[in-house]
């Protein structure tokens, strides 16, 4: 279970904030990039911004050292904003207006990522003699948050993707692949490099070589089960490396977004009703006043079971079906695998949701029903 620590629970007591709200811990994203930046000496990290873009977390991870891995313009103008410079941010959604584009390319940005032709022409024609690497499908087995087909093409495809950016002026700088967020097998990186390897060959023979190789995310926070520690990750990656690059090893990249803040977040919330949906029914309805659409989007299909702590914990136990406040029927946690909570939960009970740092206040960003955005403190 992710940590919850006296600084947060101090800043709770003392301020009390009303409604529900997310409290991050610098400490704790310090220590993760630390971690990161220890273990894996030679790559260089691009904090995935969009896990949670809170001034206070990209400026903590600036002064690190951080690099920046950017979706957008905004994204890019936060960490700027932040202290880093445009050499630390790649621009890496394959999808991009070329305005955009020629924004990024006005601000200094040279990284880009693609996964087509068509995006690697809108590239050569706004931000000429930049690096693109080319992003691969991955099937992100055994993550609990696996990405879809949307992002990636073909590994058998990007060697023509490569060489059209070097015909037309643009270094064909390297390889990318996402395998899968919440990932929790060290070994998922091992076809993915594999396949990188393959492509550095075949671009190799056509007298084209590639220098970098993006490791992506996937690093996952603690919630209710135990996973790998980044020292273990770090091991599987480089055996990998070593095993499929030999002596010629390639830059390489990783972009931590959860596992670089997840465990640093909790939520505060407050039980608004128990109920039974009739006089024999064997499960009780627990309604918080935070739900999927006030930052909890990935309970979606409840890909992640976050930790739920209350004052009674120390009580008997019983399952119960977990749901958000709003008008929404779909606005349900956790109903399919039901959740274990004290018996004695009353209404206006305060509940503490760990692991809550990333992807929360970005998926609350409109006031839905008209329940407030979620509030955000980092202390």
């Amino acid at each position: 279970m992710p940590p919850m620590t006296a600084r947060i629970r101090e800043f709770l007591r003392d301020r009390r904030p009303e409604g529900p709200c997310l409290v991050v811990d610098l400490d704790v994203v310090r220590r993760k990039y630390l971690s990161f930046a220890r273990t894996m000496p030679d790559t260089r990290i691009f904090y995935a911004v969009k896990a949670n873009p809170a001034p206070e977390i990209l400026k903590a991870l600036a002064e690190l050292g951080s690099c920046f891995d950017t979706a957008s313009v905004a994204e890019m103008q936060m960490a700027f904003a932040a202290g880093a410079t445009a050499d630390r941010i790649s621009f890496g959604n394959t999808i991009k207006k070329e305005r955009d584009i020629a924004t990024a390319y006005a601000m200094g940005v040279r990284l880009y990522a693609v996964d087509c032709e068509a995006e690697v022409e809108k590239i050569a024609r706004v931000a000429p003699g930049s690096k693109v690497f080319c992003r691969i499908l991955s099937d992100g087995a055994d993550a609990e948050w696996p990405l879809s087909r949307k992002f990636g093409c073909d590994p058998e495809m990007a060697p023509s993707v490569l060489e059209h950016a070097h015909r037309l002026g643009l270094e064909a700088y390297g390889v990318s692949f996402h395998v899968g967020s919440q990932q929790r097998n060290t070994k998922a990186w091992d076809a993915a490099l594999a396949a990188a390897a393959g492509i550095f060959r075949e671009m190799a023979e056509r007298g084209i070589r590639l220098k970098m190789v993006n490791l992506g995310g996937g690093f996952p926070t603690k919630y209710l089960n135990e996973v790998p520690s980044v020292e273990a990750y770090g091991q599987a990656i480089t055996d990998s490396i070593l095993a499929h690059f030999g002596n010629d090893l390639p830059e390489t990249i990783i972009e931590p977004g959860r596992g670089m803040v997840g465990e640093a977040g909790v939520i505060k919330a407050e039980v608004v009703l128990i109920s039974k949906k009739s006089a024999d029914d064997q499960v009780r309805w627990v309604y918080l006043d935070i739900g999927k659409f006030g930052g909890l989007a990935e309970t979606m299909d409840e890909a992640i079971r976050y930790p739920i702590l209350t004052e009674r914990d120390g009580d008997a136990m019983e399952p119960c079906i977990i749901a958000g406040p709003t008008c929404d029927s779909v606005d349900v946690l956790y109903e399919k695998t039901p959740y274990a909570l004290p018996i004695s939960l009353e209404i206006g009970d305060e509940v503490l949701i760990t692991g809550t740092g990333a992807y929360t206040t970005t998926y609350s960003a409109v006031a839905f029903n008209g329940f407030d955005p979620l509030k955000a403190y980092v202390i």
